[in-house]
């Protein structure tokens, strides 16, 4: 090993029992959307209304771990991982989101499990990851404050079917884009367009939080929040208040909300709307203690209040309006950073800036970056997928992260994105972020270079950690 190699892995030296993770969705990778009882979501919904989905794609298969996850597990292994963090599918447990519970839909997740352990990798559940049974979105969705009620019952029961396999629950996935992808820019599932109903379905998505939090009681229990560092273009008043919007709604209005138990007072008014739907004791409910906070990280956003850039921070490959309720003047600019294949500026240091920033402002909480990673232009060359771009994106990140733990952040994990290449919601299966190349036709399973030297950089960390011995 020459000396720049050491200096670069002593630099990626992490502390003990510092959590190796990969993560995915339910819905990108799982297929067997009808099989042993599992309901339609509105995923399944909106992939089959023509122009939602680049190419027309489903995820009726996707990369078919429904039935290859004992092999995706070994994969795991291969690479070292000490950690998993996956999703169950709601319409997989409860087929119409409520009532008795589908006991092969359990079995499915506890075999899965089952393997992890068996391998010494810890699994990390999620309970939700967009997939909304359709059943519920019928009856009103996420601005139905029913939902996050029946989310609670769910929650309930698979934290007492799996709380002896699974140590660390967390609830709703980035709801940021549950409720504004899905309700304002109707870019994502279901795929409406109602700015109101967008934040009453954002209030309600924290509400399940809180109201799972306390139906499980679970050892260990966390929420899940995609950051993004904000950028005025300018110093004009203009684009300064532009950051601040932008900001607020993203980031603010979700960490204000888990960790203070309020919403920013700034967010509300820049609103403009009745907000009638927060009732007596909510935020008192949403703001329950949790144990750990799981910070989603890709990007910095560029923001001004001048007319002439986007409308959001990447362009959706399919129509859609502004997800920035109360802030649609706001456009996006180019940072002048180099891009992934997504249209997304590559700025590890927005990363060290958000954590940092989250663990000076808020009440002290254990953090894990539980999803980070780039899609690029992959090539398949003689069996190889030599992919230096997501190796050098991945080695940057990690870095950041060192030097937020050494700046006193309490980061405990890193989680990449993705374990596999999937089903990449609206670009379908245009894009890949995976470690592990997937050939969608053969369901071939390959990791990349960026993968291999992954596993090199846990193995040299896990090496030099205590033994019980």
């Amino acid at each position: 090993m020459t000396t720049q190699e050491e200096q670069t892995r002593a630099g990626l030296r992490f502390p003990a029992g510092f959590a190796w993770g990969a993560a995915t969705s339910a819905y990108q990778i799982e297929g067997a959307v009808a099989e042993d009882g599992r309901g339609a979501s509105i995923w399944d919904t909106f992939t089959r209304t023509p122009g939602r989905i680049l190419g027309g794609h489903h995820a009726d298969v996707a990369i078919d771990h429904y039935h290859r996850y004992r092999e995706d597990v070994a994969l795991m292994a291969r690479l070292g991982l000490s950690a998993y963090r996956f999703s169950v599918s709601w319409p997989r447990i409860q087929p119409g989101g409520s009532g008795p519970v589908n006991s092969k839909g359990l079995d499915f997740y506890k075999r899965l499990t089952d393997e992890l352990r068996r391998h010494d990798i810890d699994p990390w559940l999620t309970l939700y990851h967009w997939d909304l049974p359709q059943e519920l979105e019928d009856a009103g969705g996420w601005p139905n404050r029913d939902t996050a009620y029946r989310f609670a019952e769910y929650a309930a029961a698979v934290h007492e079917a799996l709380k002896d396999h699974v140590h660390t629950f967390s609830t709703v996935n980035e709801p940021w884009c549950a409720a504004f992808l899905g309700y304002a820019s109707g870019e994502h599932a279901p795929g409406r367009r109602e700015p109101e109903n967008a934040i009453r379905g954002a209030h309600h998505l924290n509400l399940a939080h809180g109201l799972a939090v306390q139906a499980m009681n679970a050892r260990r229990v966390g929420g899940c929040v995609n950051l993004y560092a904000i950028t005025p273009a300018t110093g004009s008043e203009r684009d300064l208040d532009a950051a601040r919007r932008i900001d607020g709604l993203q980031n603010r209005f979700f960490l204000d909300a888990l960790l203070m138990g309020r919403y920013p007072e700034d967010v509300l008014a820049d609103l403009s709307m009745e907000l009638d739907f927060i009732e007596p004791g909510d935020m008192r409910t949403i703001g329950a203690p949790i144990d750990v906070l799981l910070v989603n990280y890709y990007s910095r956003f560029t923001v001004s209040g001048e007319p002439g850039g986007r409308a959001s921070a990447a362009a959706a490959p399919t129509d859609s309006a502004s997800p920035w309720v109360g802030s649609e003047h706001v456009s996006f600019v180019s940072g002048g950073r180099p891009v992934t294949a997504m249209g997304w500026e590559i700025d590890e240091g927005g990363l060290v800036e958000i954590l940092t920033r989250v663990a000076r402002e808020y009440p002290p909480i254990p953090m894990v970056i539980s999803e980070n990673g780039a899609a690029f232009d992959d090539v398949l060359v003689d069996g190889r997928v030599h992919d230096p771009k997501r190796q050098a994106y991945v080695r940057a990140h990690l870095a950041a992260c060192r030097q937020a733990i050494d700046l006193g952040v309490p980061l405990e994990g890193y989680f990449a994105w993705s374990l596999m290449d999937n089903f990449e919601w609206a670009w379908g299966y245009g894009k890949r972020f995976g470690l592990v190349r997937v050939d969608f036709e053969t369901q071939e399973r390959l990791l990349k270079d960026s993968a291999l030297w992954y596993a090199e950089i846990i193995r040299q960390n896990r090496r030099h950690e205590p033994t019980d011995s």
